[in-house]
């Protein structure tokens, strides 16, 4: 399987996402892919978001969320990428399927027998699951909030399309159908005390199911990017004791959601 749910409270509305956190390839995938092992062992320190399905789990032990943990690399398949002509990181070869690395070079083939199979294997299967846990915390709880949790490196990698910006230590990604101000709120008071905060700088937007999307103003999402300079040696070493403050914090953005109205 693809991805693992860790069921939550069944009151509860809250989907904790960890779409980047693993490196794992299967190996007829890592056949595809064009680099050498050092290569390959570089591109995913610098491409996965490192320990944030401990930092979820860390959050989750008091306060129950529903966590969704995508069990590959993100360069297997990007879960939060459109697979088609609407999603602007195909311009870096990054789209659902990768097909060049955070330095643009070349990542696999362009071979489009074996992009249809990474979707149809990987892509829809877990787009349809995150569906359905969505649904499902809809039909018990009236509402659903799902909290993106990545990370992001400290100095800008070559694909960023939008690298310009500022860096914080916390950004937040917000959409302007998906994300009350009142999400918004909770997440600027539980993660303040980690540094300074922004919002859609470097990246933007919140993952929401395209069932969802722009469509059930019920479903709530908002997308929490940790700098990874104040939790982990970088680029995707050890953490430090910075995971700590940010598993709190994180444990308090849960805690304020469940208590919301909406």
């Amino acid at each position: 399987m693809s991805f693992r749910i860790v069921p939550g409270a069944a009151q509860s509305p809250v989907i904790l996402h960890v779409p980047h956190g693993s490196r794992t390839l299967p190996a007829y995938v890592r056949k595809h892919i064009l680099l050498d092992d050092t290569a390959l062992a570089v591109e995913l320190d610098r491409m996965t978001d490192a320990h944030t399905g401990l930092i979820a789990s860390g959050a989750a032990k008091n306060t129950r969320p529903w966590i969704f943990h995508n069990e590959l690399s993100r360069l297997v398949i990007d879960p939060e990428r459109f697979p088609d002509e609407r999603e602007e990181m195909r311009t870096v070869g990054m789209g659902a399927v990768y097909l060049r690395t955070s330095h643009c070079q070349p990542l696999r083939p362009e071979n489009p027998d074996h992009i249809e199979e990474l979707l149809n294997r990987y892509y829809h299967p877990y787009a349809a699951a995150m569906t359905e846990l969505v649904d499902d915390r809809l039909a018990a709880t009236g509402r659903a909030v799902i909290i993106d949790v990545h990370s992001y490196p400290s100095e800008p990698l070559p694909y960023e399309l939008h690298a310009t910006g500022n860096r914080p230590a916390i950004c937040l990604g917000v959409d302007e159908f998906h994300t009350p101000g009142q999400l918004r709120f909770a997440a600027t008071e539980a993660f303040s005390a980690l540094g300074d905060l922004d919002v859609n700088t470097p990246f933007s937007g919140a993952y929401v199911p395209l069932k969802h999307y722009r469509e059930v103003p019920a479903v709530t999402a908002l997308m929490i990017e940790i700098r990874r300079d104040i939790y982990l040696t970088e680029p995707g070493g050890a953490p430090t004791e910075g995971i700590n403050a940010v598993v709190r914090a994180l444990a308090r953005l849960v805690t304020l959601t469940d208590e919301s109205t909406g």
